[in-house]
Protein backbone atom coordinates (compact mmCIF):
# COMPACT_ATOMS: atom_id res chain seq x y z
CA UNK A 1 0.00 0.00 0.00
CA UNK A 2 2.99 2.26 0.48
CA UNK A 3 4.34 3.48 -2.26
CA UNK A 4 8.67 3.77 -2.28
CA UNK A 5 10.55 6.57 -3.52
CA UNK A 6 11.44 5.86 -7.31
CA UNK A 7 7.91 4.87 -8.54
CA UNK A 8 6.57 7.30 -9.27
CA UNK A 9 7.30 10.44 -12.23
CA UNK A 10 8.44 13.96 -9.97
CA UNK A 11 5.19 15.52 -11.57
CA UNK A 12 3.19 13.14 -9.39
CA UNK A 13 4.95 13.34 -6.38
CA UNK A 14 4.64 16.85 -6.43
CA UNK A 15 0.56 16.48 -7.12
CA UNK A 16 0.27 14.25 -4.16
CA UNK A 17 2.15 16.54 -1.80
CA UNK A 18 -0.45 19.29 -3.22
CA UNK A 19 -3.13 17.61 -1.95
CA UNK A 20 -2.07 16.68 1.10
CA UNK A 21 -1.64 20.83 1.33
CA UNK A 22 -5.10 20.90 0.70
CA UNK A 23 -6.27 18.56 2.47
CA UNK A 24 -4.21 18.95 5.47
CA UNK A 25 -5.29 22.81 5.80
CA UNK A 26 -8.98 22.02 5.29
CA UNK A 27 -8.35 18.98 8.04
CA UNK A 28 -6.82 22.06 10.44
CA UNK A 29 -9.43 24.26 9.75
CA UNK A 30 -11.91 21.97 10.73
CA UNK A 31 -10.76 21.11 14.38
CA UNK A 32 -9.91 24.59 14.90
CA UNK A 33 -13.54 25.26 14.60
CA UNK A 34 -14.28 22.63 17.38
CA UNK A 35 -15.34 24.21 20.59
CA UNK A 36 -12.16 22.90 21.78
CA UNK A 37 -9.49 21.78 19.13
CA UNK A 38 -7.10 20.51 21.79
CA UNK A 39 -9.35 17.65 23.00
CA UNK A 40 -9.12 15.49 20.54
CA UNK A 41 -4.95 15.39 20.20
CA UNK A 42 -4.81 12.70 22.99
CA UNK A 43 -6.06 10.10 21.31
CA UNK A 44 -5.04 11.28 17.47
CA UNK A 45 -1.33 10.81 19.39
CA UNK A 46 -2.50 7.35 20.42
CA UNK A 47 -4.04 6.18 17.02
CA UNK A 48 -1.33 7.66 15.01
CA UNK A 49 0.84 4.68 16.70
CA UNK A 50 -1.45 2.48 16.67
CA UNK A 51 -1.16 3.02 12.60
CA UNK A 52 2.57 3.31 12.79
CA UNK A 53 2.81 -0.26 14.04
CA UNK A 54 0.19 -1.85 12.64
CA UNK A 55 1.46 -0.83 9.09
CA UNK A 56 4.43 -2.88 10.02
CA UNK A 57 2.73 -5.73 10.80
CA UNK A 58 2.67 -7.87 7.26
CA UNK A 59 0.44 -10.89 6.79
CA UNK A 60 1.18 -13.42 4.35
CA UNK A 61 -1.64 -13.88 1.84
CA UNK A 62 -0.44 -15.88 -1.34
CA UNK A 63 0.97 -14.35 -3.60
CA UNK A 64 1.91 -11.15 -2.01
CA UNK A 65 1.50 -9.93 1.87
CA UNK A 66 -0.67 -7.29 3.07
CA UNK A 67 -0.71 -5.37 5.94
CA UNK A 68 -3.28 -3.64 8.33
CA UNK A 69 -3.54 -0.14 7.27
CA UNK A 70 -6.78 1.25 9.93
CA UNK A 71 -7.61 4.03 7.98
CA UNK A 72 -11.25 3.39 8.23
CA UNK A 73 -10.66 2.86 12.06
CA UNK A 74 -9.06 6.55 12.94
CA UNK A 75 -11.81 8.14 10.47
CA UNK A 76 -14.62 6.65 13.11
CA UNK A 77 -12.34 7.78 15.83
CA UNK A 78 -10.72 10.97 15.06
CA UNK A 79 -12.55 12.70 12.20
CA UNK A 80 -10.75 15.52 10.86
CA UNK A 81 -7.60 14.63 13.34
CA UNK A 82 -7.32 10.93 11.08
CA UNK A 83 -6.01 13.17 8.02
CA UNK A 84 -3.05 14.92 10.07
CA UNK A 85 -2.63 11.76 12.16
CA UNK A 86 -1.93 9.51 9.09
CA UNK A 87 0.28 11.90 7.30
CA UNK A 88 2.24 12.24 10.64
CA UNK A 89 2.60 8.16 11.31
CA UNK A 90 3.57 7.69 7.36
CA UNK A 91 6.30 10.44 7.76
CA UNK A 92 7.97 8.49 10.53
CA UNK A 93 7.64 4.94 9.09
CA UNK A 94 9.17 6.50 5.91
CA UNK A 95 11.91 8.44 8.01
CA UNK A 96 12.53 5.49 10.34
CA UNK A 97 12.02 2.10 8.43
CA UNK A 98 12.07 3.02 5.27
CA UNK A 99 8.54 2.09 4.58
CA UNK A 100 7.08 4.10 1.54
CA UNK A 101 9.36 7.18 0.89
CA UNK A 102 9.88 10.94 1.41
CA UNK A 103 9.03 11.68 -1.60
CA UNK A 104 5.48 9.85 -1.95
CA UNK A 105 4.74 10.96 1.25
CA UNK A 106 1.98 13.85 -0.17
CA UNK A 107 1.04 10.67 -2.33
CA UNK A 108 0.89 8.18 0.41
CA UNK A 109 -1.32 10.83 2.50
CA UNK A 110 -3.52 11.13 -0.56
CA UNK A 111 -3.92 7.12 -0.87
CA UNK A 112 -4.67 6.49 2.96
CA UNK A 113 -5.92 10.03 4.30
CA UNK A 114 -8.74 10.52 2.38
CA UNK A 115 -10.31 7.09 2.27
CA UNK A 116 -10.14 7.96 6.61
CA UNK A 117 -12.13 11.19 6.19
CA UNK A 118 -14.67 9.68 4.04
CA UNK A 119 -14.94 6.67 6.34
CA UNK A 120 -15.48 9.19 9.18
CA UNK A 121 -18.50 10.65 7.09
CA UNK A 122 -19.70 7.11 6.13
CA UNK A 123 -19.59 6.46 10.10
CA UNK A 124 -21.52 9.67 10.53
CA UNK A 125 -24.53 8.24 8.69
CA UNK A 126 -25.42 5.84 11.81
CA UNK A 127 -26.95 8.90 13.32
CA UNK A 128 -29.46 8.82 10.72
CA UNK A 129 -30.58 5.23 12.13
CA UNK A 130 -31.44 6.83 15.56
CA UNK A 131 -34.92 5.35 16.55
CA UNK A 132 -35.20 2.86 13.75
CA UNK A 133 -32.79 0.45 15.09
CA UNK A 134 -30.57 -0.23 18.00
CA UNK A 135 -27.88 2.37 18.27
CA UNK A 136 -25.33 -0.88 18.64
CA UNK A 137 -26.39 -2.12 15.41
CA UNK A 138 -26.30 1.09 13.62
CA UNK A 139 -22.92 1.83 14.85
CA UNK A 140 -21.64 -1.77 14.28
CA UNK A 141 -23.13 -1.72 10.20
CA UNK A 142 -21.50 2.05 9.60
CA UNK A 143 -18.57 1.12 11.18
CA UNK A 144 -17.89 -1.70 9.24
CA UNK A 145 -18.70 -0.17 6.27
CA UNK A 146 -16.37 2.78 7.49
CA UNK A 147 -13.32 0.06 7.48
CA UNK A 148 -13.36 -1.86 4.66
CA UNK A 149 -14.62 1.09 2.67
CA UNK A 150 -11.27 2.84 4.15
CA UNK A 151 -8.90 0.12 3.12
CA UNK A 152 -10.86 -0.80 -0.31
CA UNK A 153 -10.87 2.95 -1.66
CA UNK A 154 -6.83 2.82 -0.59
CA UNK A 155 -6.35 -0.30 -2.33
CA UNK A 156 -7.73 1.46 -5.71
CA UNK A 157 -5.89 4.25 -5.65
CA UNK A 158 -3.02 2.99 -4.94
CA UNK A 159 -3.42 0.40 -8.07
CA UNK A 160 -4.89 3.55 -9.68
CA UNK A 161 -1.63 5.74 -9.16
CA UNK A 162 0.61 2.92 -9.66
CA UNK A 163 -0.40 1.62 -13.29
CA UNK A 164 -1.23 4.76 -14.95
CA UNK A 165 2.64 5.77 -14.25
CA UNK A 166 4.55 2.71 -14.99
CA UNK A 167 7.94 3.86 -16.51
CA UNK A 168 8.49 3.18 -19.95
CA UNK A 169 11.63 0.81 -19.40
CA UNK A 170 9.66 -1.73 -17.08
CA UNK A 171 7.20 -4.30 -18.51
CA UNK A 172 3.84 -2.59 -18.17
CA UNK A 173 1.63 -6.01 -18.23
CA UNK A 174 3.73 -7.70 -15.71
CA UNK A 175 3.62 -4.82 -13.62
CA UNK A 176 -0.25 -4.63 -13.99
CA UNK A 177 -0.80 -8.06 -13.36
CA UNK A 178 1.67 -8.26 -10.30
CA UNK A 179 -0.13 -4.69 -8.57
CA UNK A 180 -3.72 -6.35 -9.61
CA UNK A 181 -2.44 -9.60 -7.74
CA UNK A 182 -2.06 -7.07 -4.83
CA UNK A 183 -5.47 -5.35 -5.21
CA UNK A 184 -7.02 -8.78 -5.17
CA UNK A 185 -5.12 -9.82 -1.61
CA UNK A 186 -6.46 -6.70 -0.22
CA UNK A 187 -10.18 -7.56 -0.62
CA UNK A 188 -9.80 -10.36 2.87
CA UNK A 189 -8.11 -7.65 4.50
CA UNK A 190 -11.02 -5.27 3.46
CA UNK A 191 -13.39 -7.31 4.99
CA UNK A 192 -10.81 -8.20 8.37
CA UNK A 193 -10.49 -4.24 8.96
CA UNK A 194 -14.50 -3.86 8.50
CA UNK A 195 -14.53 -6.57 11.19
CA UNK A 196 -12.09 -5.34 13.62
CA UNK A 197 -13.60 -1.50 13.34
CA UNK A 198 -16.81 -3.16 14.03
CA UNK A 199 -15.58 -4.95 17.52
CA UNK A 200 -13.35 -2.01 18.72
CA UNK A 201 -16.16 0.22 18.07
CA UNK A 202 -18.69 -1.65 20.04
CA UNK A 203 -16.23 -1.49 22.32
CA UNK A 204 -15.78 2.53 23.42
CA UNK A 205 -19.58 2.76 22.75
CA UNK A 206 -19.96 0.08 25.43
CA UNK A 207 -17.15 1.91 27.61
CA UNK A 208 -16.17 5.30 26.62
CA UNK A 209 -18.76 6.45 24.16
CA UNK A 210 -17.60 10.14 24.28
CA UNK A 211 -14.57 8.84 22.35
CA UNK A 212 -16.48 8.65 19.11
CA UNK A 213 -18.41 11.58 19.27
CA UNK A 214 -16.59 14.05 16.97
CA UNK A 215 -17.33 17.42 15.83
CA UNK A 216 -17.59 18.76 12.33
Amino acid sequence: MHVPDGILPAQVCIGGYAITGLVTWYSLRQINRMQDPTQGVPKAALLTAAFFVASLIHIPIPPASVHLVLNGLLGCVLGYYAFPAILIGLFFQAATFGHGGLSTLGVNAVIMGIPALLAYHIFRLRQKLNGRVKSSMASGIFAFLAGATGLTLSALLFFTIVVTTIPANLDAATERAAVLALLLAHIPLAVLEGIFTVMLVLFLERVKPELLQNEG
